[in-house]
């Protein structure tokens, strides 16, 4: 799947490009797309810069907790739920546990914590994989649900909402909650279709339906919130959790009477491992993004999407946000650029500008995650992880869409 959509890019590229050129007169395109290619490869190094820096950090403190126990207690509490999600993972696997931190760091906005959780997480289910070169059931589930990116705290879209001078920075708050929510169930039912899996069963929905009327609450109490106090309660809550998972590593460890210092850098020893061998893999994805992106294809996309929907005698505003929603399965950053292009052209509160906040704050970066997640374990076979988080992404920027014109449909 990989090998096929690696290829596809350049191909499509190719095509896009050669229309600019024959048809448009524009022969700087190739210049552009070769440009594309060094710039891909030097941001792939930047990135590759910042991941060794976070993942010693963050793996060292997992191996911490991984020593105290903490792992083990989280794989041995959610054990039911897994053994009917991912039945080919042993209950009490040390997997589960760092799947669950994953999980959670995901939902507060801590990337810089998940993904190391993640990579570890990944690490740990390639040990019960039968074929290292192909994905197994559970690191699909795994990979899928990361993609869907459910956050309850976008902390990261208040702030470029803030510094675009949006007087109520948390406006798209609750939409983002709503479309991010809709991404994951979506993305769990893609999954469980194609695994067969029993989401129906009394367990799952045991584990399940409390996080659900859990959601439901905190969303009920923010409404009640002014946008400053929303606004300064996110940022707390996540802070305050990132030092408190640390400082409950570090302290759980020396209760234990472990030597936290040495397994600190025993465990950033491993994370610098892992950082050096993710570079060819972001190399390859990102400079096939960086040349479909300068090839026209996607202005290409664009033009298409916007006919269809004039045809159709329908609200075009939304053709405005799609850029962000079209770049971001690709590329965090080129989805970030989009995303603030929308807020200075269109301005910071127009409905383009919502949507595309709203779509950046409840998608993720399907293809980074793909080339990260399974890069760092040799995985070159991804079955059906790819149509399903896509299928999830989708999901999200449907109801992102949907959900902004329920709430901001007549600003």
């Amino acid at each position: 799947m990989l090998n096929a959509l690696w290829l596809g890019f350049f191909i499509i590229a190719a095509v896009a490009a050669l229309a600019q050129w024959l048809v448009g007169g524009q022969s700087q395109v190739f210049a552009a797309m070769v440009q594309a290619l060094f710039a891909m490869a030097r941001l792939s190094v930047e990135v590759m810069v910042l991941l060794f820096g976070t993942l010693t950090l963050w793996l060292g403190f997992l191996r911490i907790a991984e020593k105290a126990g903490v792992v083990q207690w989280l794989a041995w509490a959610l054990g039911p739920l897994f053994a009917r999600l991912m039945p080919e993972v042993p209950r009490g696997h040390p997997a589960l546990g760092l799947i669950t931190l994953n999980f959670a760091a995901n939902a507060l906005g801590l990337d810089n914590a998940a993904t190391p959780m993640g990579l570890k997480a990944m690490r740990e289910l390639q040990t019960l994989n039968p074929r290292p070169d192909t994905a197994t059931n559970a690191q699909i589930l795994f990979l899928v649900l990361n993609a869907s990116s459910l956050t309850l705290l976008p902390v990261t879209i208040f702030m470029y909402r803030m510094q675009q001078g949006a007087p109520d920075p948390t406006l798209v708050f609750l939409p983002i909650l709503l479309a991010t929510s809709a991404s994951t169930l979506v993305a769990l039912l893609a999954v469980g279709l194609v695994q067969r899996l029993r989401l129906w069963d009394p367990v799952v929905l045991a584990y399940l339906l409390p996080v659900a009327l859990l959601l439901g609450g905190f969303m009920a109490l923010l409404t009640t919130l002014s946008a400053a106090a929303l606004a300064t309660l996110s940022s707390l809550l996540g802070n305050l959790t990132l030092f408190g998972l640390i400082l409950l590593f570090v302290c759980l460890g020396a209760w234990r009477r472990l030597p936290v210092y040495d397994s600190f850098i025993e465990g950033a020893k491993e994370g610098f491992d892992v950082a050096r061998g993710l570079l060819p893999y972001l190399v390859a994805m990102l400079c096939a993004v960086g040349v479909f992106r300068a090839s026209g294809a996607l202005d290409y996309a664009l033009s298409g999407i916007r006919w269809l929907v004039d045809a159709g005698g329908w609200d075009a505003r939304f053709v405005d946000a799609l850029p962000t929603a079209l770049v971001k399965p690709f590329s965090g950053s080129a989805a970030r650029a989009m995303l603030i292009e929308t807020m200075q052209s269109q301005g910071v509160d127009s409905f383009a500008a919502l949507a595309a906040a709203t779509i950046q704050g409840s998608t993720e970066t399907t293809f980074y995650v793909l080339a990260v997640y399974f890069g760092a374990v040799g995985i070159q076979r991804a079955r059906h992880a790819v149509g399903c988080a896509l299928i999830a992404e989708f999901a999200g920027v449907v109801a992102a869409i949907a959900v902004c014109y329920r709430f901001f449909g007549t600003m």
